[in-house]
């Protein structure tokens, strides 16, 4: 008989235990998710300003969204190597979400919806497909997003992650194909969130005042993404002062 697979709240313990959502806006999950299309599997990646800079790679699997921290982002290069550390599963509704995290809780930083799309196993076979690579430590897909594009693989290595209960780490390979671009050109050519359109600094900054926590509510500028809630800054402040100042002169 086979073994039942865990459910999405299930999967999500680690998530949630790792976060107040009293003191941030990401989402908890297990909210009622919006009508797609059941054929497609969706990813996102997500440029993330944390303690360092990096890539979170999501692809859906059974109700959640399978994730991996990329430092480098990705590279559309055959010849280039990716690290991506597993981490813990997030929810589906992480897929539309960007903004602040506050510093001083975990993954405290910017997070800009860089791409989105849908993927598929490289021979088919739907989630079952996706299931059989993640167990081998194979796993081929096609993505179908805006910036990523064509067949990539995650490959498990030998190495797990620091300290017991670490997941194991990947690399993320482009393999050949149209899409296929040199070095960096992909991670370099694309710095504007994928939504939006805004730039990491637009998004949140490193102004403390610009942080979006979620006991105070932004105002929703009808994108479909809530914006942090801009609050001047000291310099701002009295650049304005002056200006008023030689307004009066």
């Amino acid at each position: 008989m086979a073994a039942k697979k865990p459910s999405a709240k299930e999967q999500l313990t680690e998530y949630r235990r790792k976060r107040d959502f009293k003191k941030t806006a990401e989402p908890a999950g297990g909210g009622k998710r919006a009508a797609k299309d059941e054929k497609h599997l969706d990813f996102v990646i997500q440029k993330h300003a944390a303690t360092r800079l990096h890539f979170d790679l999501r692809l859906e699997l059974d109700g959640v969204m399978k994730s991996w921290a990329v430092p480098k982002g990705p590279s559309a290069d055959p010849k280039v190597k990716r690290l991506a550390m597993q981490v813990e599963d997030h929810p589906i509704e992480y897929n539309t979400f960007e903004g602040t995290i506050p510093q001083g809780e975990y993954g405290g930083g910017t997070v800009m919806l860089w791409d989105q799309g849908w993927y598929e196993p490289e021979k088919g076979e739907g989630e079952d497909g996706v299931r059989e690579g993640l167990r081998k430590g194979d796993l081929k897909v096609i993505f179908h997003g805006k910036r990523m594009m064509g067949s990539w693989v995650l490959v498990r290595t030998r190495g797990w992650g620091s300290g017991s209960g670490s997941k194991p780490s990947w690399l993320l390979i482009k393999h050949r194909d149209k899409y296929v671009e040199p070095d960096d050109t992909l991670v370099e050519k694309y710095k504007t969130s994928v939504v939006t359109k805004r730039t990491m600094e637009q998004i949140g900054g490193a102004a403390k005042s610009r942080v979006w926590h979620s006991n105070r509510p932004a105002d929703d500028d009808g994108d479909g993404v809530v914006a942090p809630r801009r609050t001047k800054s000291v310099a701002e402040v009295r650049a304005a002062k002056a200006k008023a100042a030689e307004r009066k002169q």
